[in-house]
């Protein structure tokens, strides 16, 4: 049975129908019960960060010995660029005799002339 089709059912786990207690007694208990999770949420929620104590005390990384007066490591330059520039890569080989496009972008290598009429009449 699909979903749709089931009324009063949601997928988010809560029903859309109003709640129908058994007794005036259970209802009581649901609603105390619900005043007790509100009181709860707001008093955890009126603490700020700073007013909640810390766990574990910060401790602060000791620095070593002769490293306090560095404030600037200078970094190697040798005066030439990053990388040379890569050589264009050109095919020089006989077996491919070139490249066809069969549909948009597809590129598909020729070997033969036969191999080009047929991609030219669209066989495959």
């Amino acid at each position: 049975m699909t979903m749709h089709l089931v009324r009063g059912l949601s997928t988010t786990g809560r029903s859309r129908k109003k709640q129908k207690w058994a007794s005036s007694e259970q209802k009581r208990q649901a609603q105390e019960l619900e005043q007790s999770w509100a009181q709860i949420k707001s008093q955890s929620a009126s603490k700020s960060v700073a007013q909640r104590p810390l766990t574990k005390p910060v401790i602060m990384p000791k620095i070593p010995a002769g490293r306090d007066t560095t404030s600037h490591i200078k970094s190697h330059d040798s005066g030439i660029g990053n990388a040379a520039r890569a050589d264009t890569k050109v095919y020089t080989g006989d077996k491919v005799m070139g490249i066809s496009i069969v549909h948009k972008s597809c590129l598909q290598p020729v070997f033969s002339q036969e191999q080009a009429r047929d991609l030219a009449s669209m066989r495959r």
